[in-house]
């Protein structure tokens, strides 16, 4: 079993602020592996029947593993989570407890209300650098074209079959369970759309047709592809200039693997590399940073930049994603530099091994590779 070393010590960090800590991802990212990979830990399946008869009585339960640590997995089986854990958090703090579940769940708001202030929150994305690491693998075209859910990764070639089945699970498993959508087609459908134009601007009217469903329905089928961590709407950087666009988000999937399968891709060209370059750079600041916080910027004189990073006590990160470092064209900086003169200009590049500075007339901008990025992006 691998270790990866990156979660198992985000799990620990967070047990050391909380007692109880919710561990959330999508299907097939690691979960249960990462559990059982953790020194120490009573390992509970919430699937087992026996084991939803022991934890039917939660006082009993928690009371008998006083000072253990413990995982709760698939814990969206039991009839009634948010009281468990809620118990655990508020009478049995000397338990450690790690739950983790379907993403539909933390989407819902009786869980988030329930345990507000109670929990900490880990959220295991699809594999990052350390991950690749980990198991032995530091092979970014591959990541590209296999994706980072690990059994996908592993695989000798590009799982076609089994990126259906997760789709078919998901649908079965994850939007069944609490969203109730009745036109099966129309869902999947729209989601394999959103693959197949990932890291595009997002068109509503434009989806509405093919799926056969109103432009409403499609607005609303995105709100659950989010909420579930299917995809990742990344909403424009604004301060209502007249400018600047200001409501046209671009839709990104979870995972480069479902893109690759759904172009038809099974080799990578230089030109292939690029835009999925991007979906990793998005997920390694996503799981670094733990929260979905990023923008991007564009203008209504087509100057574009990747990424912003913004927040409450830094000027506006500016970043741009290149397969290549010398492909990047510096026109969208400085656009984004006229209008916001202040913060940092970072292009992350696949190329890049020592960090260095280029000057663009007066702007000055950082290149680096995907650990340089990673060792900043937290703290902004």
């Amino acid at each position: 079993m691998v270790n990866r070393s990156y979660w198992t010590e985000a799990v620990e960090r967070a047990w050391r602020e909380r007692s109880v800590v919710w561990l959330y991802g999508v299907r097939r990212s690691g979960k249960t592996c990462l559990c059982r990979s953790l020194p120490g830990v009573e390992y509970f399946d919430c699937e087992l029947p026996r084991v939803r008869r022991m934890l039917a009585d939660p006082e009993a339960f928690l009371g008998s593993l006083r000072g253990r640590r413990i995982v709760l997995d698939e814990i969206h089986r039991l009839a009634n989570p948010s009281e468990l854990l809620k118990i655990a958090a508020d009478h049995f703090p000397s338990c450690r407890v790690l739950a983790t579940g379907s993403s539909s769940l933390a989407a819902t708001a009786k869980f988030r209300d329930t345990l507000t202030g109670r929990k900490r929150n880990v959220w295991l994305t699809p594999m990052i650098l350390p991950d690749l690491a980990d198991f032995g693998r530091e092979d970014m075209r591959r990541r590209l074209l296999h994706g980072g859910l690990p059994p996908f990764f592993l695989a000798d070639r590009p799982p076609e079959s089994d990126f259906q089945e997760w789709l078919d699970d998901y649908w079965a498993k994850d939007i069944q369970d609490l969203f109730r959508l009745e036109r099966r087609f129309s869902f999947q459908r729209f989601a394999e759309l959103l693959f197949a134009q990932s890291g595009g601007i997002f068109e509503a009217t434009a989806c509405a047709a093919p799926c056969e469903v109103s432009r409403t329905t499609v607005g609303n089928y995105l709100k659950v592809l989010e909420a579930t961590l299917v995809v990742h709407v990344v909403r424009p950087f604004s301060t209502r200039r007249a400018a600047e666009i200001v409501s046209a988000p671009r839709v990104y999937a979870f995972d480069t693997g479902f893109v690759c399968c759904h172009r038809g891709w099974t080799d990578l060209r230089d030109d292939d590399c690029g835009p999925l370059w991007e979906h990793v750079v998005l997920n390694e600041m996503f799981a670094r940073r733990q929260r979905g916080d990023v923008h991007h910027w564009r203008d209504k004189r087509g100057h574009e930049v990747d990424f912003v990073l913004a927040g409450a006590r830094h000027a506006p990160t500016a970043i741009e994603c290149k397969w290549r470092a010398d492909r990047f064209d510096p026109a969208g900086m400085l656009a984004f530099r006229r209008q916001y003169p202040h913060g940092g200009n970072v292009v992350v590049a696949q190329d890049v091994g020592r960090a260095y500075e280029r000057r663009f007339g007066g702007l000055r901008v950082r290149f680096t590779g995907l650990p340089g990025l990673a060792s900043g992006v937290a703290r902004i």
